[in-house]
């Protein structure tokens, strides 16, 4: 929405409108200038193929660099300068120069390869919304080349100068940081590019474990992660861990506990024996008379081997005091 006022600036409308007039007829002498300044560079070094070179008659030929070097020193300005001339001159021939367009937007638009392409679009001025009529500019000139602008408009040209600000890493953080504290940035944010964020921030594990429980200490989302099994069964193994750190925290701190645990223990393995046994006493008697098949002697003889191998680990763990199991050991007790 483009606003009207009755001053711009420190004058009025009125006198506003005078001085464009000047200025465009002021900018159009100026074009004038710099096309006739290229084309006096082009006399003296003409454009030639990448790679060429003149025919070299004499030992002090100029180079193309030096030629222009004393051009520029003569008229007091920069080499570039006269460079930038020579080139737009070049790619503008006199009579597909257009008139009452700046040599500014002439030499952007020299980028365009085809000539055809170039001197078509030059023709094709973009549409202005603030004088709502076709009209070149910098930034148009620079929209039709795929150069970036002066004033962005189109969200790609804003997201692009916004990239171009937060390069540097401590001002992407700090903009960052400010822009996820915006809900209505955030609502736009897709669930994979939340996750992704997540991720990368929580990659340090100080952060994590800070972050997880935060997060598990909201009920909706700890019965969610506890339906995952392999979730599930990493947080039991935490907890067997965690548990089994402060029982030796404990050990270290307080021998006595060590020594009840070991009364524990071994009350519960010889009443574990004792129990086997006594189920047994209990059990066998009363299988008399009864009849096996084939395969449930051959169940009930397996078993016996298991209990006659955890039998035999457990004397000789006893008598050596090696408590660990063997792989082999582990797969018969586990009836594999």
């Amino acid at each position: 929405m483009v606003v009207i006022t009755d001053r711009i600036g420190n004058v009025t409308r009125q006198r506003y409108e005078q001085i464009v007039t000047l200025a465009k007829d002021l900018i159009a002498q100026v074009a004038k200038a710099q096309f006739a300044l290229g084309d006096m560079a082009l006399e003296i070094e003409p454009m030639r193929a990448v790679g060429g070179s003149m025919p070299n008659g004499t030992d002090d030929l100029f180079t193309v660099t030096e030629s222009l070097q004393m051009l520029a020193d003569d008229i007091g300005v920069a080499r570039t300068t006269v460079e930038d001339w020579r080139w737009t001159a070049n790619r503008w021939p006199a009579d597909k120069r257009k008139e009452g367009v700046s040599f500014t937007v002439h030499r952007i638009l020299a980028s365009v390869p085809d000539e055809a392409e170039r001197w078509a679009a030059i023709e094709d001025a973009p549409f202005n919304p603030r004088p709502g009529a076709r009209q070149w500019t910098p930034d148009g000139a620079k929209r039709v080349v795929g150069q970036r602008v002066e004033r962005p408009v189109t969200v790609d040209e804003k997201v692009q100068a916004v990239a171009d600000l937060t390069r540097d890493e401590e001002v992407a953080a700090q903009v960052a940081t400010d822009l996820f504290k915006r809900p209505e940035v955030t609502e736009h944010v897709t669930p994979a590019d939340r996750m992704r964020v997540v991720t990368e921030l929580t990659r340090d594990d100080t952060v994590a474990q800070r972050v997880t429980t935060d997060m598990l200490r909201r009920p909706t989302v700890a019965r969610t992660v506890m339906r995952d099994d392999t979730a599930r069964m990493l947080v039991n193994r935490a907890q067997f861990d965690n548990s089994e750190e402060t029982r030796e925290r404990i050990r270290e701190t307080t021998p006595a506990v060590r020594k009840i645990e070991h009364t524990i223990e071994y009350l519960d393995l010889v009443g574990t024996c004792h129990g086997f046994v006594a189920t047994l006493g209990r059990l066998v008697p009363r299988m008399r008379g009864q009849e096996f098949t084939d395969d449930e002697r051959e169940t009930v003889r397996r078993q016996i081997g298991r209990v006659r191998a955890a039998a035999d680990w457990l004397e000789g763990a006893v008598d050596n005091g090696e408590f660990t199991l063997d792989e082999q050991l582990a797969q018969l007790l586990k009836g594999e």
